[in-house]
Order: C-alpha cells, then sequence, then structure tokens
C-alpha cells in the first residue's frame, strides 16, 4: 500500500541532486523546485558552509532531504562553483 508520505517523496525528490540557482527569502536560501509536480520550493538549510558567498551568483548542487522547513522541502548543498556544472 503506498502511503501519502511516500507519495510526497517521490514528488519532492527525497534523495535526488539537482543544479539550482539560489536567492536569499527572509534570510533563507531557496531554489524553485525543478519538478512541476513537487507542491514545495526547496529552502537550502544543510551544507552552507560550502558557499563562498550567500546568495551564490552561480548555481549549486542541492541534495532534497526528508524533513520541511518553514513549509518548503529541506535541501543540502553538496557541491558550489562552476566547477561543479
Amino acid at each position: 500500500m503506498t502511503s501519502i508520505r511516500d507519495l510526497l517523496g517521490e514528488a519532492v525528490g527525497v534523495g535526488q541532486r539537482y543544479r539550482l540557482r539560489l536567492e536569499e527569502r527572509d534570510g533563507v536560501l531557496i531554489a524553485a523546485h525543478p519538478n512541476d509536480s513537487s507542491p514545495m520550493d526547496i529552502a537550502v538549510v544543510e551544507g552552507l558552509d560550502r558557499l563562498e558567498e550567500r546568495p551564490p551568483t552561480d548555481p549549486v548542487t542541492v541534495e532534497i532531504v526528508d524533513r520541511v522547513v518553514d513549509g518548503r522541502i529541506a535541501g543540502r548543498v553538496v557541491a558550489s562553483g562552476p566547477q561543479n556544472a
């Protein structure tokens, strides 16, 4: 039996990595979710120490983690900079 949690996890892509542009809103780095079926944007709240600037000017690689922060799915920076494009 498929649960709501399983369906939500599939829609938001928990464990998936995406190359995203980030912007700062109310002190939180946010990215639009690249999956049109996702009901949430991404709040990048982990791995911020990997960023040289905030918000970064180049896209960064973000992994979706399995928790929600302020109504957005949480993400973790796993790589930054143009060399990781």
